[in-house]
């Protein structure tokens, strides 16, 4: 039995786990700060490194309390190093290694992205690997082939607005507030899909790449004109802004489930998992399952819990790493972006949306 405590504070949310062998949850504490940014419309960075500071501890605490463990039961001390924002993540990662020197613990540094795509597999009684992973977050979405936890390819990834941010913005243009993701979902539930027929970006066939700052332009022209930015919303019904809603959310959906079955006809594999913050809308996950069973192919989405940034899945991505020897030494870093083939993601901006 292996017993891996992890931390995460890649952005809004302080969290720390207790996991057993990858798989087994003894504990997985987050503190939201949705409260703190909600005025902002989106994550401001300092106040979210200066929230870790204040809270990191005692959800540390907390975590090792509930799992009824202490540093003595701890075999290891994994932490996200990247990607994120890079003041937040200083703060996880300085506790882990502040954790790892003081306790004698080896420390593992783990790409949270790469652990919300294992996500889905945490609680399975069989690995689901190997598996197409769509992992559809606040700042990414990208598709891997995971043919085991420490064998993840990427595919395909954002290269621009990821589906998460075009939520955000959306629900900006909509005047519906922050967090975006869940209120558009909502609105959406009164609207009609096929009221509006917003673009979906595919880019090249074969392509498995995504782009969703197209159809987030085409909902603010639709909403107030084209080529203006202002003026259209007060003359909307709320009919029509359901139907907006909707419409939005169906074009950013026909795009995921088509490049998820691209990546799957091209691989072979016959599973799908989902994961990230946005695998919590259920108009998604719904979706994406009827399609697979249509294909007969076998879907795991990532349990709510494990949807937006937690440190439950970084220790159970972290226990393969440990069971690898992919360990870190003191001199860890962070780092705003992930080295993937796509090259260097982009770097966070000053006001981040807040969907994992």
């Amino acid at each position: 039995m292996t017993t891996i405590l992890g931390i995460e504070t890649s952005c809004d949310e302080t969290s720390a786990a207790v996991v057993v062998d990858g798989t087994h949850v003894r504990s997985n504490i987050v503190a939201s700060q949705v409260d703190l940014h909600a005025k902002y419309g989106g994550v401001v960075p300092e106040i979210a490194s200066r929230a870790h500071i204040e809270r990191l501890d005692s959800v540390i605490e907390e975590a090792m309390a509930v799992a009824r463990v202490t540093a003595d039961g701890i075999d290891a001390i994994a932490v996200t190093n990247r990607p994120g924002l890079v003041g937040a993540l200083v703060i996880g990662v300085t506790a882990a290694k502040t954790l790892s020197w003081a306790w004698g613990k080896p420390l593992i540094g783990v790409d949270h992205i790469r652990a919300h795509a294992y996500s889905p597999a945490i609680g399975l009684a069989t690995p689901p690997w190997p598996a197409i992973a769509l992992v559809v977050s606040g700042g990414h979405t990208s598709l891997f082939l995971v043919r085991e936890p420490t064998s993840i390819e990427v595919l395909g990834a954002t290269i621009d607005d990821a589906a998460g941010e075009a939520f955000d913005k959306v629900a900006t243009i909509l005047g519906l507030g922050y967090p975006g993701g869940p209120l558009v979902e909502k609105l959406a539930r009164d609207g009609d899909p096929t009221a509006v027929d917003f673009p979906r970006t595919m880019l090249d066939p074969q392509s498995l790449d995504f782009s969703f700052s197209g159809v987030k332009t085409a909902v603010l022209y639709h909403v107030h004109g084209h080529g203006r930015t202002s003026g259209g919303l007060e003359k909307l019904s709320a009919k029509q802004l359901a139907d907006i809603a909707a419409s939005f959310q169906q074009s950013i959906i026909d795009v995921l489930l088509r490049k998820t079955m691209l990546a799957v006809s091209g691989t072979g594999v016959g599973t799908v998992v989902l994961g990230g913050g946005v695998a919590a809308n259920k108009t998604l996950r719904g979706a994406l399952e009827r399609e697979c069973q249509s294909r007969n192919l076998t879907f795991h989405a990532a349990p709510m819990s494990y949807c937006t940034d937690n440190a439950a899945m970084i220790a159970a991505l972290g226990y393969h790493q440990f069971m690898r020897g992919d360990l870190a030494g003191l001199d860890l870093d962070a780092y705003a972006s992930a080295h993937e083939r796509h090259g260097i993601a982009p770097a966070t901006p000053v006001v981040h949306d807040g969907t994992a």
